[in-house]
């Protein structure tokens, strides 16, 4: 008998916006940071912990490379999703005024997010490989008229004082992550269920079309649809999808039928409540 961890691992750093995801999805359980998206399955696999907490797509930077090749190779499924809009705080030294802020450091993605409020106070900005990282660097440092750009979860657990929040130029700036365990999970938890799973076409002319036909006459919502490469072959594609109902909804268990007719693997990933914040992301967009 698996005696359960209570621990949900995330990739990054204390304070990272995956800690945050883990904070607000599962308050109840204990966040294990992780080096590697890959140490993060292995730590749920190896019982370490009992959820992963993986980010797959950024309302601006798209998705997240690699996440797609790992998740169908994981051995995990989804269990849930969990949206988290990315707001920056600036931080620094306690004691620290904003005036004195000179410099500031952030991974890469952050700080042309934040690049009008850089502008104004004419700060100037280096990437770090990770934001609570460098926040952790900031604390041991101590380094005079440096500040870092993170979750304000990063400021608490590093002893770092928020000097400004939300200081992205634009805030609909938010993360998907998807939850996942050892373990399937296709009871109905809500009015409103998804569905991904990932496939490939049989070799036959429009195979694709036909496949995605099912879902269009069946009136089954698609709300994602992404190809990559598997094992670098350009001939070997693998489809990745996203759709709206539970595989026993009559509607969808004929689309899934009809897909099955036209592909040579068909796999399901997940079956999982919608966060309630993923309508407020669709009217954002």
């Amino acid at each position: 008998m698996t005696i359960p961890t209570n621990r949900i691992a995330f990739q990054g750093e204390p304070g990272a916006y995956s800690h945050e995801a883990c904070r607000k999805a599962r308050p109840d359980m204990e966040a294990l940071p992780c080096r590697t998206f890959e140490d993060v399955v292995e730590a749920v696999r190896g019982h370490k912990a009992d959820l992963a907490m993986l980010p797959v797509e950024n309302s601006t930077y798209g998705r997240v490379a690699d996440i797609h090749h790992l998740l169908p190779e994981s051995g995990l499924h989804i269990v849930d999703e969990a949206f988290v809009r990315v707001r920056i705080s600036l931080m620094s030294l306690p004691g620290t005024r904003l005036e004195d802020v000179r410099h500031v450091r952030a991974h890469l993605v952050l700080i042309p997010q934040a690049r009008g409020f850089l502008t104004r106070h004419g700060i100037t900005a280096s990437a770090s490989a990770d934001s609570a990282g460098a926040a952790a660097d900031l604390a041991r440092e101590r380094t005079p008229g440096e500040g870092v750009m993170a979750s304000e979860l990063a400021a608490e657990i590093h002893g770092l004082e928020v000097l400004a929040r939300d200081i992205e130029d634009h805030h609909h700036n938010t993360t998907r992550f998807l939850i996942m365990g050892r373990q399937p999970d296709y009871s109905r938890r809500s009015d409103r269920m998804l569905t991904t799973f990932v496939f490939r076409v049989r070799n036959i002319p429009a195979a694709l079309y036909k496949a995605m036909g099912g879902f269009a006459t069946n009136g089954v919502n698609m709300t994602k649809l992404e190809s990559y490469m598997v094992d670098g072959v350009f001939t070997a594609t693998q489809f990745y999808a996203d759709v709206e109902g539970h595989p026993e909804d009559p509607a969808l268990r004929r689309a899934l039928d009809e897909l099955r007719y036209f592909t040579s693997s068909l796999d399901i990933l997940g079956v999982y409540p919608a966060d309630p914040l993923r309508e407020a992301q669709r009217q954002a967009d």
